[in-house]
């Protein structure tokens, strides 16, 4: 619940062994049934709960098993894409918190979340067929006049930003 309550302000969440349907082989073994209550609303099923909802309920339990069990690395695909924007904050400090113990891999497109990396790498294609790994150090500095100037839209047409600097 700790982590719940980090994610989404004041929620709260629980699981429980799911029941197992009435006509249920003896070696069924039910699965788990996930609930959570986001501000303002009541405990109910997962399955009930919006697009953003269930992903900030799924990021919040990843987070609760990385702080009792912290691993050296996680990837994370597209688990902010159903989130708004102050959702999305919420995420990025907490992918703050959790790079403390663990190294991020996280695959996005979302300007927010990659204004809160240390590092983007991409692939661009300049010409048909042909293509080019991108890769950027971030500093507070560079990512406005580098995302700020694309009008929101994180990923140009034909690539991520600007090759690095070659190595002096």
């Amino acid at each position: 619940e700790p982590a719940a309550g980090s994610v989404n302000g004041n929620g709260a969440a629980a699981a429980d062994p799911a029941a197992p349907a009435p006509p249920a082989p003896p070696e069924f073994r039910p699965g788990v049934e996930m609930r959570a209550q986001p501000p303002g609303k009541k405990l109910q099923s997962l399955r009930l709960l919006s697009g953003g909802e269930k992903a900030l309920t799924a990021i919040a339990f990843l987070i609760a098993l990385f702080r009792y069990r912290p691993a050296p690395f996680c990837l994370l695909d597209e688990v902010d894409a159903p989130l708004d924007d102050a959702n999305v904050q919420r995420f990025a400090g907490l992918l703050a918190e959790l790079k403390q113990d663990t190294q991020l891999v996280v695959i996005t497109h979302n300007r927010q979340t990659m204004e809160s990396c240390e590092h983007l790498y991409g692939v661009t294609m300049e010409e048909p067929g042909v293509s080019r790994l991108v890769s950027v150090e971030i500093g507070d500095e560079q990512i406005e006049g580098w995302l700020g100037d694309r009008g929101g839209d994180a990923a140009p047409e034909h690539g991520l930003g600007p090759p690095a600097p070659p190595p002096a």
